[in-house]
This record gives structure tokens, sequence and C-alpha cells, in this order.
């Protein structure tokens, strides 16, 4: 892109230079003219200076017609080129949403590499030209005909008919990966159970299941005892429970779906509690039920995984091989409780036959006739007896992929995702991200056909297994985890993207943000036309509340914070929640009810978001990333941090430490960004390594200090474990809230494993800048930088690759 770009200019140039002379030498020759034209009607002379004269008169008037027939053609050859290259410059978004951004590093307005002379406004027209809203409707409708969960006769039909889509498109390369991974099931000889008995054990009142209802990783077995009301069985509410007295050890804890805590989460605190078992149940104060309106019946219930991890949780770090060969290794994230999913009619039942203290008003649902009390006691002493019968299957799975190949750095890719499995007809589990997934590979690759030549390469990809914690996107992870950082740029996750169409959220790694903050100021809102979603955003209260940060079960999680890859995933949302996610409801009739009949309008942006962030990441020089953020996050947690800095000291822990990590690697980020910004960034080699680099931060906050087997999720900002900064920071405030379960030498491990891992990605960042001053350096030679940082990243850039033994 660069080099087209300059050799664009330098012949502007040199044609400006031309006729500027060429005019001048024109005007000069028509004087000659006139003075000549006025020595002739002087009259004839009859000498040979006279003759002389008359010939050189006649060459020069014959030379300044050619020369003036010259000029007028190079002028209008010029003008019609001007005109041709200034039609390929800046080109505005369609429907007048908002000029092109400007990104330091982008080359917004440079012709890519590679032989195609587009730009990227010319790039997003032509994406905006192919996406259409009937195939991603189409799309959906076909994934979501009926259930088809993995390894069934429907799922393995879908996953052939997806294969067979991705190799109609004129892609590079498409092809499968197959995979034997341990799924759980309801055993449909013995059905799980639920009963009411007395305190003899004699089944009093048999209260009716779905079959189909279950809990995925479920632990199989029986448990009677009491009933304890734990709300949404979040920490906190555990920790009201205990200080109000009551215990939910022994007992049977029954939570509501939702308060941001998954189905895993709820049974790994109620287990850690001492609860022998859990019922969860969708309160009509969380999820619609109103009859009236759209939403869940009474007589629905939500189902979900309860494995505290992903993928294969007897193959916890590591890929999934024939286990007849391999014995399997149990995750230490699988419970050892049984776990149901319940109906409202069924939580209503038992909670109100129970006695105990009354509940916070802020616990109270919705449930009719019910008098939100805690338990653990019926009123009529009677016990509930749970019963679950779930078998473990091993299955085989199919993940397929289609890639197309970038021209300039193609062993560098952009991967989009998708799940394509569901326990349901799942029209919003794996329907709306299957068709997006679909309809942008078809878009991209027609734009491949149309003369887009992307810098880097971009891999479809469809999932196997999502519904028991994305099971084929982290087998697959896991089997090519020692090559992701130098390879997989970001990742894209397309799951339950479309729920509503009010709200725009967006979980992703802080490194996204910036790409995501110009994207949403170029795409339209698909409720507000004229409007973008920034604007539609700052409406309602700032686009910074489209931020989230990732959470366990979503698609995008597993690739930052077990395999260090800044990821996103984007969802629409209403206003009230969609309330048929993970039921047999999940069907397109109600998505398009609640929708108003735009699913294909919604797709179509959605895919489109999706697709202007993808543009970037493939069209520009330097990878649109931000190197610094997590700079900022760290920063805010050390003045947490510094507000108990005596208390600290006082046990003689010191965090000067840390604070002295953070600075470092702050300033070594900051002076990376720096080098980037004063960089020859069309330079390949220097760009490549400067992208190598940025594809690397993420990568670094992986802890190296914790196991991957016993700890998955290393990363210490999103991963789980007492490695990360929100387990510190929870420890950190029992100073104050708790301070006898303040465990001192607990919090000095804590502190070390982060600190430890946020000085090793500062010791690697400057490794990057002491290569890049090979080139000429800005500081002119004999003379040194006056900036004190600087000349300190300097030095410890030596220390550090003496220690390192000069390699990173």
């Amino acid at each position: 892109m660069g080099t087209l770009s300059a050799h664009l200019t330098q012949s502007s140039s040199v044609s400006l230079h031309h006729s500027s002379d060429e005019e001048g030498g024109a005007q000069r020759e028509e004087l000659n003219f006139e003075a000549l034209d006025t020595e002739e009607e002087a009259g004839p002379v009859c000498d040979i200076r006279g003759w002389e004269r008359r010939c050189l008169h006649g060459n020069r008037r014959r030379c300044a017609w050619l020369g003036v027939y010259g000029a007028a053609t190079f002028t209008a050859a010029f003008l019609l080129a001007y005109a041709v290259f200034s039609g390929r410059a800046h080109c505005s978004p369609e429907g007048g949403l908002g000029e092109e951004s400007k990104q330091p590093g982008g080359g917004a307005n440079r012709p890519a590499d590679g032989g195609a002379e587009l730009y990227l406004g010319e790039l997003r027209d032509m994406m905006r030209r192919q996406l259409q809203e009937e195939d991603l409707h189409s799309s959906v409708s076909r994934v979501s005909r009926a259930a088809h969960p993995p390894g069934s006769s429907e799922g393995t039909a879908l996953a052939s008919e997806i294969l067979r889509r991705f190799r109609k498109l004129p892609m590079d390369h498409t092809w499968t990966e197959s995979l034997y991974a341990t799924l759980q099931f309801p055993d449909r000889t013995q059905r799980s159970s639920l009963q009411l008995v007395d305190p003899a054990g004699q089944i009093l009142e048999q209260i009716p299941l779905n079959p189909i209802d279950y809990c995925p990783y479920s632990a199989a077995g029986n448990y009677t005892g009491g009933v304890v009301y734990a709300n949404y069985g979040r920490p906190e509410d555990f920790n009201w429970l205990r200080s109000v007295g009551v215990s939910a050890a022994s007992s049977v804890v029954v939570m509501r779906v939702g308060g941001g805590v998954s189905y895993a989460e709820k049974v790994w605190l109620a287990e850690r509690n001492g609860a022998g078992g859990v019922l969860i149940y969708p309160d009509p104060a969380d999820l619609p039920q109103d009859p009236r309106r759209l939403g869940l019946n009474a007589h629905t219930a939500v189902s979900e995984h309860v494995h505290l991890g992903s993928g294969d949780p007897f193959t916890p770090g590591f890929p999934s091989f024939n286990h007849s060969k391999f014995p399997p290794i149990p995750s230490s994230g699988l419970p050892l409780i049984p776990a149901l999913p319940i109906t409202a009619t069924v939580a209503a039942k038992l909670l109100s036959q129970l006695s105990g203290p009354a509940c916070p008003p802020s616990w109270r649902g919705r449930l009719p006739y019910v008098r939100c009390v805690l338990g653990p006691e019926f009123s009529s002493r009677r016990k509930v007896q749970m019963s679950v019968h779930n078998l473990m299957t091993p299955v085989l799975l199919n993940n397929i992929f289609s890639s197309l190949e970038g021209r300039v750095e193609p062993d560098q890719y952009i991967i989009l995702g998708a799940q394509r499995d569901s326990l349901g007809p799942g029209a919003v589990k794996s329907g709306v991200g299957t068709a997006i997934l679909l309809e942008l590979a078809r878009t991209f690759s027609a734009m491949v056909k149309n003369g887009f030549s992307p810098r880097r390469s971009l891999l479809f990809v469809s999932w196997d297994a999502g519904d028991f914690g994305n099971v084929g996107a982290t087998e697959w992870l896991e089997s090519y985890l020692s090559m992701l950082h130098l390879k997989a740029v970001a990742y894209f996750s397309l799951d339950q993207a479309i729920m509503g169409d009010d709200n725009l959220s967006a979980h992703t790694s802080p490194l996204l943000v910036d790409l995501l903050d110009a994207a949403i100021k170029q795409v339209e809102h698909p409720k507000h036309a004229g409007q973008t979603i920034y604007s539609q955003a700052e409406r309602d209260g700032g686009s910074w509340r489209i931020m989230k940060p990732l959470y366990l079960n979503s698609g995008a999680y597993s690739f930052t914070a077990f395999a260090g890859v800044p990821a996103m995933e984007l969802r629409f949302t209403k206003e009230r929640a969609y309330p048929f996610l993970n039921t047999p409801l999940d069907t397109v009739p109600r998505l398009q009810e609640v929708l108003g009949g735009r699913l294909g309008v919604t797709g179509r942006k959605l895919g489109e978001l999706v697709g202007e962030m993808v543009l970037r990441l493939v069209h520009d020089h330097i990878l649109p990333l931000r190197i610094t953020s997590y700079a900022q996050t760290v920063l805010q947690f050390s003045a947490h941090l510094n507000k108990h800095s005596a208390e600290l000291q006082a046990r003689g822990v010191s965090p000067q430490w840390l604070f002295s990590a953070r600075g470092d690697y702050s300033r070594a980020a900051e002076t990376l960004q720096r080098a980037i910004d004063n960089s020859d960034l069309h330079d390949p080699t220097t760009a490549r390594l400067y992208n190598t680099r940025i594809m690397k931060v993420e990568y670094y906050f992986l802890s190296q200090y914790v196991s991957a087997m016993e700890t998955p999720f290393r990363h210490v900002i999103h991963g789980r474990g007492n490695h990360t900064l929100s387990a510190l920071t929870e420890h950190l405030t029992l100073l104050t809230s708790d301070p006898g379960r303040f465990d001192e030498g607990r919090f000095r491990r804590q502190l070390a494993l982060f600190t430890w891992t946020l000085q090793g990605a500062e010791l690697r960042l400057p490794l990057v800048h002491r290569l890049v001053n090979q080139q000429p350096s800005l500081v002119p030679e004999g003379q040194t930088s006056s900036d004190p940082a600087h000349q300190q990243d300097q030095l410890r850039s030596s220390e550090f690759w003496t220690q390192l033994g000069g390699s990173s």
C-alpha cells in the first residue's frame, strides 16, 4: 500500500512540475511571436540577416504551435488523471453517517498492498453492497428447524450442510477437524426426579419434571435435605446468608437464573458453602412470564451446563485424544453435587412452604403466592429429595474451517467463529451466529473475487459442542496453544449475537476497544435510521456502556483467558431480557416477534459491525490494537491498593514491588507505542516486527506460574484463580470487611504471582524497542534523549537482554 501511494504522490508532483514548465514556455514563445509580428509590420527587409530572421521566425512559429498543442494535451491528460485518482481518495460512509476516522498507523486513506488499489472507504462500500438480509433470515431458519445436539443425526446433517456451503464459496481452503470428547446426556432408561418426603423418607408428593431439562455435567446421584433460598447464588448472597445465621450446609439450595452468574458458578459456590444439591429456576422478575406479553410460560425450565470451565472436562488443559489409549483426568471444575433446572411453578411450590428468616427486599422475586423466606425448614417438616441420572458419553465432534489467504502476511489470522449445535431449536443460541458467519464468509470471498486483496488471512469456523462449554473451540485452542500467539491476531465470537435490537453490548479484551470505538461510528443503528450506533449510545447515556468484560460462558472467553488471544463477543439486546435462551422455545417465530420482524435488518447491521473491524485488521499496515490498555487497568488497581498501604505495611507486606512493576510496564508500553508512531510503517520488515510484538501483548498476561491443567484460565486480568487481579482485589477487601479472614500468607503469594506476570510482560515489551533502535534513530547522532524514562527503558532493555541470553 505504501509503495503504491508513494509512487502516485511522486507522479503527481512530477506532472505538476512539468505542467508549470510547459506553461512558462508557452508564455515565452507567445511573447516572441508578438515581437516578430511587430517587426514584419515595418516592411520587408531584403538582406541576408532579414532572410535568416524570417526563416528563424517560421521555425519558431511552428515550434511555438507545437509547444502550445503539447501543453494543452498534457494539461487535459493531467486533469483527467487527477479526476480519476481523486475519486479513489476519501470515501464517506453510506448514508452520511460521518467521516472516515483516522487511526494512528491505520493507513485508512492509502491503497492496500498486494496489487489491489482499493481504499478502506471503497472496501466498506463493497462490503455493504454484498451483505444480504434475505440470506441471513433463511440461514437462521434452516439451522433452527429442530434440536441439533452434538452427535445427533440432525447435528451431523447440519454439519454436512455447513461444509457444503463453505465449499461452494470461492475460498482458498476448506476442511474439517474431528475429535472425540466426553459429553453428558440424560439417561434414557432412568429419569431424574424430584419428590417431597416425610422425615422417615417416605415419598409424599412426586413433582413432575420435563425429561429433556437437565444440567450437563451435573454430578449423578441422590440427595435429601431441607431447602435454602439463596437469591442468584452470588458470593455476596451466600455471605449475607451467613451473616443472618442461615447455613446452606446439608441443604438443597434454590437459586434464580441470572444475576450475572453462570450455572457453573452458582453450583460451585453452593458446593463450597456445603450444599448437597442445587435447583435453579427462572423468576418472572428476571425473565418475562406474563401470558399477555411475549415471554416464558410458568412450566418452562432453563437448561445450562455446570462445568466450571470450558472444553472436554476429562482432558483439562490438553486436547482430547482417543480415550481408550489415554485415561481421562477429571477437571477440578466438575461439580460433586447434583443440579437440576426447574420451572417457576415448581419453585413456587417449594418456596411457598418454607419457614425461617425473611428475605431482604432485593431478593423478592415475582413468584405468585410466595412469601419470601430463607429456610431451611419446611413448615410441615417435609424435605426435598432429588435424583439426577445423567450419563457420560464419548461423542465425535466436527469443527469446520474455511479460510481466505492474506497476500502480505498470510500467517497472521483474524478468526471469526460461531457455535453450530443446540440442545433445543436454538434460533439465538446457534442459528443467528451461524447465519452471520456464513454471510460474512460469502461477503468477504465475493470481495476478494472482485479485487480485494487482504494483507492478512481470514479464518471462518463453525464450532461443535458449544452448549457443553465451548468444547469444540477449546479443544482446538488446546491443540494449537503453543503457536496461537504467533498466528492469531484476534477472535470474534458471533454466538447469541441477536437477542434484540435496542442496545449493543461488547464483551471484549481491552486491546480491541479502539477498534470497536471506530467501528460503531461507521455503522447505522438497526432501529434508528440515520443514526450511528455510537450516536445512539451517546444519547442513551454514553458509548462507554457498550464495553463490558469477558465472562465465563462467552464464546470469546477461552480465546483470551486460556490462549492469550484478544477476543470479542458482540450482541444486540432488548431492554427486556430475551426469555427463551436455553429453552425449547428458542425459535425463529418467537425471535422475529421480539424483533418486530426485523431479524434480517438487525443481523445485517451486526455483520456490518464485525466486518468493519475485520476490514481494519486485514487492511492496516500496523494492527490497530491498544497496547497500552492494560497499563490503565493495573493503574486503577494500584490506586485501590495504595489506600490499604498502611494496613499492609503494618502486617509486613509492602506493595512497592507491584507499584514498580506497574510503572515499568506502563513506560514500556508507551515507549513501544511511540516507537510505532515514529517509524516508517510502510517498511515491511519494520511493520512485521511491530505486528509480531503487538500480537503477543495479550499472551504476556498469561501467568507462567500456574499449571494449565489445574488452572486453565491463566490470564491475570480475565482468568480465574488465586493468580488473578480479581482474586487479589477480593482478598484485599477483607482487610476492612472481615480482617479475621485475611490470610497474610495467601495474600503474599497472590501478590507475587500477579507481580511476576506483570514484570514478565514488561521484560518482553522493550526488546522490540531495542531491536527497532537499530533503524535510524530520531535522536541526532552523538546526542542522547533527555527523557529519563526513555534512558531508563534503554538501560533496562540492555540488562534484560543480557539476563535472557540475548533472545526473546
